[in-house]
């Protein structure tokens, strides 16, 4: 259930990103390519990489933790191929040279079965993990939930679906304070939760895999209501869990928490009337959701009003807690979406979450164009917070680029990609947004979610007995960079064989 961050890069990196935070530029850096350096950002803003821990730990068969829904869903008959029980051996490769950049855990191996005795193989690989990257400068930031909830709770009480969640979550919470807490300082409670309702509950596509036709083919689940009541428990258990850190272990530990959300930068398909309108409406659905409450203490206006009864009521004191209960937001952040309204969807009579938009959401304006994402997106986006919701520190949790996995070293594309967001963060800081740290995804290849494509500044060789891993073209500028050096975008090459050193 957490996720650990970490913001310095790859191990044989780690002391020249240390270097770079809170320093001034060296003389002569300018000369270096005209390029982007860690230097146009303020003092103390945070870099570093990312993984999960379901999608890097492996070891399922000996860590001591009991199934998660996440294992049930992979193991599955029709889902995409592969699971985590191997993934990338981040269970015993994150020593030494084997630790690579930047790291997320997912602490469901501490508490076992989600409740009751806590799993002493968690508490201790979570302990090594943190005192390893510690040792080695590199401060972690936690995420306490990414999509793997304990099988066992999902039998007993289907989970998310119940408020049960809320004292079950509260209390695992609890222990990663109480354990971890020391040395851990920066936490996150749930990891983009409004895309986990939807793929899980709506659509079917994540863990639990639960929808209904016509909205998807799962063997249970209701499309119509349940991404909505996942979403109410989901801010409950979060706002549970603040509350639990504030009064008992913040003033003493001098951490901070925060929630994650998942988020598309929407724009209108064209200039009229309807699809601007159509884009507010899908700003309020998939970012309002979760941030209004986080904020303002109740669902977006249009929400209640296009859900009606499907929605669930906060009492009094639930928004009372609910407000201010996040001292930064975490932010997943890929692409832009282009919005059409969609008149139609909201005349059906049965209508899921998505319907309830009425509007249809597309990846980009030209259909003869390759992959591409404009690099303003992420402009957009954190003038979005930073006009509707107060301007909040920010940290961008996840953004990065999607390749087929056997690109083994020539990543061009993704080089291009993080050189131009990283150079449009930079414009939005000096522009006034509280942006506080960036986390590239992902640190190295992974089991994905969705299969497919992978995110990895290291390239994993799962063919290969000891998993190796090798820095790609894009780990390798993004050491450049974090150093201080403003070299120019490196040019593609037609050397696609490994590179001669691996950790």
């Amino acid at each position: 259930m957490a996720r650990l961050l970490l913001p310095r890069v790859a191990m044989l990196l780690v002391a020249a990103a240390a270097e770079a935070v809170g320093s001034a530029a060296p003389a002569g850096s300018r000369e270096l390519g005209g390029g982007l350096s860690r230097h146009d950002f303020p003092r103390g803003f945070v870099f570093g990489a990312g993984t999960s821990a379901y999608q890097w730990e492996g070891a399922a068969a000996e860590d001591g933790r009991a199934p998660s829904v996440w294992d049930t869903f992979a193991h599955a008959a029709g889902h995409h191929p592969g699971d985590g029980d191997v993934a990338a051996n981040g269970y015993h490769k994150y020593k030494g040279g084997s630790l690579g950049m930047v790291l997320f855990f997912e602490g469901v191996g501490c508490l076992g079965d989600g409740r009751g005795e806590v799993n002493p193989k968690g508490l201790e690989y979570y302990n090594n993990l943190i005192n390893e990257l510690l040792d080695h400068g590199i401060e972690p930031h936690a995420t306490l939930f990414q999509y793997d909830l304990p099988q066992v709770l999902e039998d007993e009480y289907n989970g998310w679906l119940s408020p049960q969640i809320i004292d079950d979550f509260t209390a695992y919470s609890d222990v990663c304070f109480r354990e971890f807490g020391d040395r851990v300082t920066n936490w996150t409670t749930l990891n983009e939760p409004n895309a986990a309702a939807l793929l899980g509950y709506d659509v079917g596509f994540a863990p639990p895999g639960r929808c209904s036709e016509p909205f998807g083919n799962c063997p249970n689940g209701n499309s119509v209501t349940e991404p909505y009541i996942v979403g109410h428990y989901s801010l409950l258990a979060h706002s549970s869990a603040v509350s639990l850190y504030r009064k008992k272990y913040q003033e003493k530990q001098h951490g901070v928490i925060g929630m994650n959300i998942f988020i598309y930068d929407f724009i209108p398909l064209t200039n009229s009337t309807e699809d601007t309108t159509a884009t507010e409406r899908a700003k309020a659905f998939y970012t309002g959701w979760f941030l209004d409450p986080l904020y303002h203490g109740d669902y977006p206006d249009i929400m209640k009003k296009n859900a009606g009864s499907k929605l669930p009521k906060f009492s009094n004191n639930q928004s009372e807690q609910l407000v201010n209960s996040v001292d930064f937001l975490g932010v997943n952040y890929y692409s832009i979406m282009y919005v059409k309204d969609d008149p139609q969807a909201a005349s059906s009579n049965e209508r899921d979450f998505l319907a309830d938009i009425s509007a249809k959401t597309i990846y980009t304006n030209n259909s003869t164009i390759q992959y591409h994402v404009p690099p303003y997106g992420i402009q957009g986006v954190l003038e979005y917070f930073k006009q509707y919701y107060g301007n909040p520190p920010i940290y961008i949790h996840e953004n990065g680029y999607p390749m087929n996995q056997d690109v083994v070293f020539d990543d061009g594309p993704r080089v291009e990609f993080l050189s131009e967001h990283l150079t449009s963060l930079a414009d939005s800081v000096r522009n006034g947004s509280n942006t506080k740290g960036y986390f590239a995804w992902s640190l190295m290849d992974l089991y994905e979610l969705l299969g497919g494509s992978t995110y990895g500044l290291y390239y994993v060789d799962f063919a290969d007995q000891e998993l190796k891993r090798y820095p790609r073209r894009s780990a390798i500028w993004y050491a450049d960079f974090l150093k201080g050096r403003r070299a120019a975008m490196p040019g593609r090459s037609s050397d696609s064989s490994l590179p001669v050193s691996s950790v």
